[in-house]
């Protein structure tokens, strides 16, 4: 698989023009992404727009035809922003989403654009060192809660740790992150989940280690046999070439596969 992004930031607009033109003319940003997967590509092109500083306008693209559109209007209430998306010719993929964050809590409700839409909700609340979260969906076509989860977190000068009841309280997932001086500021990690209604238990275990300034390399392996790879390299600010692997180490037989990306961006 061939994965090739290609970002460019244009030039910052100059205060004598007028800023209503150039919301409807100029983008901060403009970006490009060609993904090449078994003889197929796909790709999109994205652009944004932004007006003073409140009012961000999202326009991206894609080779199927689609255009989604999305509006991002900041402090309609202190510490409050709304987001508005559609994508067309899917009219029914419309979503109105209201965020609130604040230093120790944050809520986020949002509400499809049809006639039977999902409402989502979600919540968190804590401190820099531990933080309570839940979200849930719930469903006015069948009147039922669809999705609910919930988890903690807890924060140490050199660690971390959190457990997440998912799937409707069918599943959970412990997860333990600890940084070593040793790996040149890296990390190892572990990651046990856990499906009650089949009794599947999964162990992965992963490490990140700091090769230099510029270069990154991250590995993960689990009881399953499933082993994979990246390495990360900064060719200049903000731009990184990244290679990617993977393979079953208990299905040798079966073809590895291999990523490879490139973000440029002046």
């Amino acid at each position: 698989m061939q994965h090739i992004e290609l970002q460019i930031q244009t030039c910052q607009p100059t205060k004598d023009l007028d800023s209503s033109l150039l919301l409807a003319a100029r983008p901060e940003d403009l970006s490009s992404t060609l993904v090449k997967s078994r003889g197929l590509s796909s790709g999109n092109v994205a652009a944004l727009f932004k007006y003073k500083d409140k009012t961000v306008v999202d326009v991206k693209v894609d080779t199927e035809s689609s255009v989604l559109t999305t509006f991002t209007i900041s402090d309609i209430l202190p510490s409050a922003k709304a987001i508005a998306s559609i994508r067309v010719p899917d009219y029914n993929s419309g979503k109105l989403e209201v965020q609130y964050l604040h230093d120790h809590v944050a809520f986020t409700t949002a509400v499809g654009f049809n006639r039977s839409p999902t409402i989502d909700f979600s919540a968190t609340i804590g401190t820099p060192g531990i933080a309570f979260g839940a979200e849930t969906s719930y469903s006015t076509a069948i009147g039922k809660l669809t999705k609910y989860n919930a988890g903690v977190c807890l924060k140490l000068p050199n660690s971390n740790a959190s457990v997440i009841l998912a799937d409707k309280g069918d599943s959970m997932k412990v997860l333990y992150l600890h940084q070593l001086e040793k790996l040149n500021g890296g990390a190892v990690v572990g990651e046990i989940s856990r499906r009650f209604s089949t009794n599947e238990n999964t162990l992965t275990v992963g490490c990140l280690y700091v090769v230099d300034t510029q270069t990154v390399v991250k590995a993960k392996l689990s009881n399953h046999g499933n082993l994979g790879a990246v390495l990360q390299h900064e060719i200049t600010d903000k731009s990184f070439l990244t290679i990617s692997g993977a393979f079953e180490t208990k299905a040798l037989e079966n073809s590895p596969k291999f990523g490879f990306s490139l973000l440029l961006k002046p």
